[in-house]
């Protein structure tokens, strides 16, 4: 299984902050919530081939849910699993209401510029994400469909979305164990429903480990899709 002592990177992302790294084919990343309530905001792409990307519709249709946690995978929009969710203890994970941009941002939290707040200043998801994307050659036009980690949202019959609270505490994780080559682009910022009037995003933890093939068995075998899944990734190697 994964060996959680060859650990190869640790890092905090601070409230507000972004990161982005490319998880190898057989590599586990750890992604921890610190101090509770936090959201993640997350891209994944084929490091080798970044037209290829996160498809939330097939990935939800594929696995008969719209609630992701152990068990399921990320798929691409070539039907290949990006990512596969190995280990959960929050147990819920946000595949509906998309990313906070900055005239949501300003609207809701007010001005919050450097020049008052310095590096406490207002960020938004949307910029963000393009921050991290342009690093690896991409951007507004790569900046589609967004996981948020941590988060759940709840849906009336009516259609209306709202956030849960408290779904996250603090030391919740999810782990994700690469298939592939998987570029991750990722912000530690509140969630656009996010009903807290107070700018305050959470900041979050993450550790990059080996790990054994072994670990995504539970994701492997808990469909037929996702058999068929992991057949298709391992044809992207051949």
């Amino acid at each position: 299984m994964n060996d959680i002592n060859a650990s190869l990177l640790e890092e905090t992302v601070p409230g507000g902050g972004h990161a982005s790294l490319i998880v190898r084919r057989g590599q586990l990343l750890r992604i921890t919530d610190l101090r509770g309530g936090a959201n993640v905001s997350m891209l994944l792409f084929n490091a080798a081939e970044k037209s290829e990307r996160l498809n939330l519709p097939d990935t939800l249709k594929c696995q008969h849910t719209a609630k992701l946690t152990k068990g399921h995978c990320l798929y691409s929009d070539m039907g290949r699993a990006l990512a596969a969710i190995v280990a959960d203890t929050c147990g819920w994970h946000d595949t509906l209401a998309g990313v906070s941009n900055a005239a949501e941002v300003l609207e809701k939290y007010g001005q919050g510029r450097y020049q008052e707040l310095r590096n406490a200043f207002h960020r938004n998801g949307a910029d963000n994400l393009l921050v991290e994307l342009g690093k690896w050659g991409l951007g507004v036009a790569d900046l589609l469909m967004t996981l948020n980690l941590f988060s759940r949202v709840d849906v009336t019959d009516a259609g209306a979305l709202s956030l849960a609270a408290g779904n996250s505490k603090a030391g919740d994780y999810v782990e994700l164990y690469a298939p592939m080559n998987t570029l991750v682009v990722l912000t530690a910022i509140q969630h656009p429903l996010d009903p807290n009037s107070e700018y305050a995003p959470r900041p979050v933890k993450l550790t990059l480990h080996a790990a054994h093939p072994q670990v995504a068995e539970i994701c492997r075998t808990s469909c037929d899709e996702n058999a068929r899944g992991f057949i298709n990734t391992e044809r992207f190697f051949l």
